[in-house]
C-alpha cells in the first residue's frame, strides 16, 4: 500500500468547532533502517497496530499496517527507541479528504500539526484559514525525530 501524505502546522484553534471525533494515540519506534521503518501505535488503550513504513520521498512511501493485541502492543512500546510520543489526534472534515490534527502531549507538548492522505501527490487541497505553513518533508516534523532520534534514516 502506498501512503501520500501532506502535513502542515496549525496556527489556531478554528479547527475544533469542525473536529468530528479524537482518539489519544501512544506510539513507539522499534527498529529503522535506511530502507524502513517499524512503529507500534496505541489508539484510546483499546485497539493496536504495527507499521512498516518505507523509505519514499516527501509525500510518498510504502507503508504496512496490521493488527495486534494491545497486551502485545504496550510490550512492545516498552522496547521502543528514543521517548513515546503521545498526541490527541482530532478528525477533521476536509477537502478532498480528512484532517488529522495531531495535538502533541508530554515532551512535545504544545505542538499541533495537520495532515492530510490523498489519492495522488498532485491533488490540489483546500487550505482552511487555521492552516499554517506546509511542512512536508521538514525532518523536523517527523514523528521519529519528534521521538527524539536522527531521522537520517527515514527520509
Amino acid at each position: 500500500m502506498t501512503e501520500i501524505e501532506r502535513k502542515y502546522l496549525v496556527t489556531d484553534d478554528r479547527w475544533r468547532d469542525a473536529a468530528t471525533g479524537n482518539k489519544h494515540l501512544r506510539q513507539g519506534y522499534l527498529a529503522r533502517t535506511g530502507a524502513a521503518t517499524v512503529r507500534v501505535r496505541i489508539a484510546d488503550d483499546a485497539s493496536a497496530v504495527i507499521t512498516i513504513k518505507a523509505t519514499g520521498t516527501a509525500t510518498t512511501r510504502a507503508e504496512y499496517e496490521y493488527a495486534i493485541p494491545v497486551e502485545e502492543a504496550r510490550e512492545l512500546l516498552d522496547l521502543a527507541q528514543g521517548v513515546p510520543i503521545e498526541k490527541r489526534r482530532h478528525i477533521v472534515p476536509g477537502d478532498p479528504g480528512t484532517w488529522e490534527v495531531d495535538v502533541f502531549e508530554g515532551a512535545q507538548a504544545g505542538l499541533i500539526l495537520a495532515e492530510m492522505e490523498l489519492e495522488d501527490e498532485a491533488a490540489e487541497i483546500v487550505r482552511p484559514d487555521w492552516l499554517g505553513r506546509e511542512v512536508t518533508g521538514d525532518p523536523r516534523y517527523y514523528n521519529v525525530t519528534l521521538a527524539g532520534l536522527d531521522p537520517a534514516d527515514d527520509a
